[in-house]
C-alpha cells in the first residue's frame, strides 16, 4: 500500500536544510535527505504529494526541490487540508503554530490516520495536551519527532537501561547542550527521559537571556526561547543538572548517568559512548553489549529521518506502537516550561504543573 503525506511549512526541518546542520549554500536551494521530505523519500510506501506554506517563495523553492506538481503547492495550510485526502501529514512549523497546525490537521477534511510534528510539540504545556486530546478523539496518531529516539543505538541502549538494568537504579545525571532551552534542549530532555523512562516531579530554573537562533535565522519576531538550565528531580527520585547555556560553536552535547550499578558517559558532538560497570565499590569500564561504536550526527541523526518514516509506515501498518507519543513528548516539555516559571518565579516548580501555569508559553523557532 502507498500512503498519501503532505508537509505544512516548507522550511529547514521540512527538507531545505538548516543552519548550523547543513552547508550555508545549500539550504534553501535544494533538498536535504535529513529531513521530513527525506524520509518519506526514503520509504516506498510512502509518497510526497502536496505541501503549503504562507512564503511563496519558499513554497516554490520546496516544490522545485522535490518535484511536488504546481496544483498541489498551497499557499496557507487549510487550502491544502480543505483539498488534499492525506494519510500522513507532517507539521514542520515553528514550534508556537504546531498546536495551531496539528489540531487543524486532525480536524480537517484531510482526514489524516498520522500527524509527524516536529519537537518540541508545542510551546505550552495546556496546547500539548490539547493536541493530544483532539488526536485520541479523531483516532489519529500523534508521533513528535525527537528524532534520538529513532536512531539505532539509542533504542539499544534504553534497552540495556530499562530492560538488562546496566545502571541499577539510576541517582544521577549530568546533561549538557547548546542554547536555546525549547528550541535545542528538547533533544537533550527528551533523550533523558526515553532512557530514564521517568517524568519530572520538581524543577528549578535559570535563564540567561541569550538567543543565537534569532540572529541565525534571521527572524522577524522576537521570541522568549533563551539559553538557561537548572536542576530537576524525577519521579524516580534520579536527581538531573541541566546546563544549556552555551553557544553553538563551543557546545557539546553529553549526559552521564550514575547508579548503583554502573555509570555512562555520552558525547554526542564527538562521537564517545563509555560505560563502566560498578564492582566491589570500584567502576571497571566496559563494553556497551550489542552497541558497536558510539552515536554520531553524521551518521546517526542522518539516517533518523528514514528511520522515523520506515516506523510510521510500521504504526499504520499495526505491526508496531507508536514510539514517540505527544504524551511522551509532553515529558520534556513540562521540564522546559518549569525552568522558565521557577526562573520567573524566583521558586521551585512543581510537576505536572498546575492548571493556570500550564498556559504559560515560551515562543521560539
Amino acid at each position: 500500500m502507498t500512503y498519501t503525506a503532505g508537509i505544512i511549512g516548507t522550511g529547514g526541518i521540512a527538507g531545505m536544510g538548516i543552519l548550523g546542520m547543513h552547508d550555508e549554500e545549500r539550504i534553501g536551494r535544494e533538498k536535504i535527505t535529513a529531513s521530513h521530505a527525506g524520509g518519506f523519500d526514503a520509504q516506498d510506501e510512502i509518497e510526497l504529494v502536496a505541501i503549503t506554506d504562507v512564503d511563496e517563495s519558499k513554497l516554490g523553492q520546496f516544490g522545485d526541490a522535490w518535484e511536488i506538481p504546481p496544483g498541489r503547492r498551497y499557499v496557507g495550510h487549510e487550502a491544502m487540508l480543505e483539498a488534499e485526502s492525506l494519510d500522513i501529514v507532517s507539521v514542520c512549523t515553528p514550534s508556537y503554530l504546531h498546536h495551531r497546525h496539528v489540531v487543524d490537521a486532525a480536524r480537517s477534511a484531510a482526514d489524516p490516520d498520522l500527524i509527524w510534528c516536529e519537537k518540541p510539540i508545542a510551546s505550552a504545556v495546556t496546547d500539548a495536551r490539547e493536541m493530544v486530546t483532539v488526536c485520541e478523539e479523531t483516532d489519529t496518531e500523534l508521533l513528535v519527532n525527537h528524532s534520538f529516539r529513532f536512531t539505532e543505538k539509542l533504542q539499544q541502549l534504553r534497552t540495556l537501561v530499562q530492560e538488562d538494568g546496566i545502571l541499577g537504579e539510576p541517582l544521577s545525571v549530568t546533561a549538557q547542550f547548546r542554547m536555546e532551552l525549547l528550541r535545542n534542549s528538547t533533544h537533550l530532555l527528551d533523550t533523558l527521559v526515553y532512557l530514564l523512562d521517568a517524568r519530572a516531579r520538581t524543577v528549578s530554573g535559570y535563564v540567561n537571556g541569550d538567543n543565537e537562533a534569532v540572529d541565525d535565522l534571521e527572524a522577524a519576531r522576537e521570541v522568549d526561547d533563551a539559553g538557561g538550565g537548572g536542576f530537576v528531580v524525577m519521579d524516580d527520585d534520579t536527581f538531573v543538572t541541566v546546563d544549556c547555556t552555551i553557544p553553538r560553536d563551543s557546545s557539546s552535547m553529553t549526559l552521564q548517568f550514575i547508579g548503583d550499578a554502573g555509570k555512562l558517559y555520552l558525547n554526542n558532538d564527538d562521537g564517545e559512548w563509555r560505560y563502566w560497570r560498578l564492582e566491589d565499590g570500584e567502576h571497571v569500564e566496559a563494553s556497551l553489549p550489542g552497541i558497536e561504536g558510539s552515536w554520531t550526527w553524521e551518521d546517526d541523526y542522518e539516517r533518523a529521518f528514514a528511520n522515523a518514516a520506515a516506523h510510521i509506515v510500521d504504526v499504520l501498518e499495526g505491526r508496531a506502537e507508536n514510539g514517540s507519543t505527544g504524551v511522551e513528548a509532553t515529558r520534556s516539555l513540562e521540564i522546559i516550561i518549569g525552568l522558565y516559571l521557577s526562573h520567573h518565579s524566583g521558586g521551585q516548580v512543581e510537576i505536572p504543573l498546575a492548571r493556570p501555569l500550564r498556559d504559560v508559553r515560551v515562543t521560539s523557532w
